[in-house]
């Protein structure tokens, strides 16, 4: 038996997220963004979700992104990469959809250096996973759809 797909959902990957599986595979681990986005169609399935993904390397791509997700996604699923830190624009545009989003990275930002401490994200998302490696993703979707269904019952 099929069920129904109840939710689209919007997964942003920001800056250098392309070269996951070669870039500081100490942090970052060894999983590449494609087998992310695999993982993530497939649990999106599991849990009554289309799952869409995006990936760039550029601040107003991203910002264009969530500004159009309100036309077709019930919630956005966030990596902001770098742009955590420094995007005001990007915190803006989620601030402005009023689409329920999570924030997610794959290291604990708050185990790295003092300037990846702070989120512009984080005061406009509705929770932040961090630390786990590529299933900090899952984890993240996984809430995302806990609090689209709770919300849609409400």
């Amino acid at each position: 038996m099929t069920q129904d797909l109840l939710f689209n959902v919007l997964v942003l990957h920001g800056p250098n997220l392309n070269l996951l599986g070669q870039r500081e595979p100490g942090i970052y681990g060894m999983v590449t963004l494609d087998e992310i986005n695999r993982l993530l169609v497939a649990e999106g399935v599991k849990l009554q979700a289309k799952v869409h993904h995006i990936q760039s390397n550029h601040e107003g791509a991203l910002v264009d992104a969530v500004q159009e997700a309100g036309k077709e996604y019930q919630g956005i699923l966030i990596n902001p990469g770098a742009y955590t830190h420094t995007s005001i624009a990007l915190r803006d545009a989620i601030a402005g959809v009023k689409i329920p989003t999570v924030e997610v990275h794959l290291s604990n930002i708050y185990q790295r250096e003092a300037f990846r401490h702070h989120s512009y994200i984080a005061p406009v998302a509705i929770g932040q996973i961090s630390g786990f490696g590529a299933e900090s993703y899952r984890l993240g979707l996984e809430a995302l759809i806990y609090h689209l269904k709770n919300q849609t019952k409400a």
